[in-house]
């Protein structure tokens, strides 16, 4: 798949130029919420993305000058009637070869897809990085980066575990430990934990042996920092949510040294945001507050008020845990007037999940710790409205919210009617986290079984099967 030479050379040789048609597509949406717009779009026809921001912005600087087949076919479920042409998107025979001209691959085979081993595949930028990834993911040395199977709940989707090699990382592994991160949250979003975690913790040494044997180019080693991080992080997470305190604690130290190392400030300010977090469910709220500040201050040049709105909320459910009511408050004024001046291309990917439902249940854990739970239920109600499908785990979360914040409030009918709806939920999705919620709430309502509805839920409670 060599390149051709002379007049004929295909229109890949070209400089980029931005793709303003498609800029236009995305109208006021950030680039995360339409990367997420397109996920959406995507699983409503049964195709498989990884879309995220960084996608959105090659297409748009016209890095990305065709989309492969799947995408293709994405976005013309979403703008029915028009062409790849109308989106700004150039021929592709003119932007992929005469082989291009072939028909399609079938969607899920690409056991003979191979990567021409002269090219880096960051250079390749006239195909959608995912399926250059798993076409690297194949065959040769770069089989280091490969996909194993991971079927959490009958799921066919994977995490794909990294297995370091001795050769210098290029573009193409640094790559894979991006779509590892992006593939790790998106199952997270919609399993939960539980399942994922220990599978996912060998891509992570795999991404640190890859940083360890080093690179050819800083832009690269700069990647690899940023994407082992984030991946430290996302496994620390899924150690969180899975009541593995010890080691989550372990796994966002190792983010953030990684971001002191490589100077990184979004990195650093991620790390501290879900150390706050751990430190507040782990029953040390003044810790919590100092993190959600330190973080705040790792932030505070990077432009994104979405980061901050969160950050604050963060800060809040540690002086909410303190019983501290007026730092709790003002920090939670802060989040909503940070979170009203809406998302803007300088958002980190990873937040993604920050919506209005996700401050209306952090909101709502507040309230809780401050001891309002009927308060606490109005936010948790908004949050289980709110949710966008996608985020199945969250769902969960907030509807045990509620059900654990209506028992408290003398509602024991309505709590133990959200339990069920959370207990439905776990059939798809695990986490610790979750459950323990829900076992508190049925201690709540142990003495008051005769109300309606309750010793349904006590018993599905009691009979829920813990995974294993």
């Amino acid at each position: 798949m060599t390149s051709p030479t002379g007049p004929a050379a295909p229109a890949r040789d070209l400089p980029a130029r931005p793709n303003t048609a498609f800029r236009q597509l995305r109208g006021r949406l950030s680039p995360g919420e339409f990367a997420a717009a397109v996920r959406r779009a995507a699983r409503e026809i049964g195709e498989q993305v990884s879309c995220d921001a960084r996608y959105v912005g090659r297409v748009e600087a016209g890095e990305i000058r065709c989309p492969n087949y799947a995408y293709e076919r994405v976005f013309r479920h979403m703008f029915p009637g028009l062409t790849p042409a109308d989106m700004g998107f150039a021929p592709r025979e003119t932007v992929r070869g005469r082989g291009a001209r072939a028909a399609p691959p079938p969607p899920h085979d690409h056991a003979r897809t191979t990567i021409p081993h002269h090219r880096d595949t960051s250079t390749q930028s006239y195909e959608e990085s995912d399926v250059l990834r798993r076409a690297f993911m194949t065959g040769g040395p770069a089989a280091a980066l490969g996909i194993a199977g991971l079927a959490p709940f009958g799921s066919a989707q994977s995490v794909p575990p990294l297995l370091g090699g001795a050769r210098r990382a290029g573009g193409a592994e640094a790559a894979a430990v991006e779509d590892a991160v992006r593939r790790i949250r998106l199952l997270d979003d919609r399993h939960g934990a539980e399942g994922i975690y220990q599978r996912a913790a060998q891509p992570l040494r795999a991404a640190y042996e890859l940083l360890d044997a080093g690179t050819h180019r800083q832009s690269v080693t700069d990647r690899l920092h940023a994407g082992a991080g984030e991946l430290a992080i996302s496994v620390g997470w899924l150690a969180h949510d899975s009541g593995r305190f010890g080691d989550a604690r372990s796994h966002y130290a190792e983010a953030l040294a990684t971001a002191r190392v490589a100077g990184d400030p979004a990195l650093e300010a991620h790390a501290f945001c879900n150390t706050a977090f751990l430190a507040r469910d782990a029953g040390r709220p003044r810790e919590a507050v100092r993190a959600a500040q330190a973080a705040q201050h790792a932030a505070k040049h990077l432009s994104s008020r979405r980061l901050l709105s969160l950050l604050a909320l963060r800060e809040a459910g540690g002086w909410a845990g303190l019983g501290d009511r007026a730092g709790c408050e003002e920090a939670l004024l802060r989040a909503h007037r940070l979170f009203a001046h809406g998302p803007s291309d300088a958002d980190p990917e990873w937040m993604s999940f920050y919506g209005d439902a996700e401050l209306a249940g952090l909101e709502a854990q507040c309230w809780s710790a401050l001891g309002e739970r009927g308060r606490a239920a109005e936010h948790a109600r908004r949050a289980v409205t709110l949710q966008n499908p996608h985020f199945t785990r969250n769902i969960a979360l907030y509807t045990a919210e509620l059900a654990g914040n209506l028992a408290g409030s003398g509602a024991p009918d309505e709590a133990a009617a959200a339990g069920l709806r959370a207990l439905d939920l776990l059939d798809e999705v695990g986490s610790a986290r979750i459950r323990t919620m829900l076992a508190g709430t049925a201690r709540a309502l142990r003495p008051q079984r005769r109300a309606t509805g309750v010793a349904a839920f006590l018993d599905r409670q009691a009979l829920a099967v813990r995974p294993a």
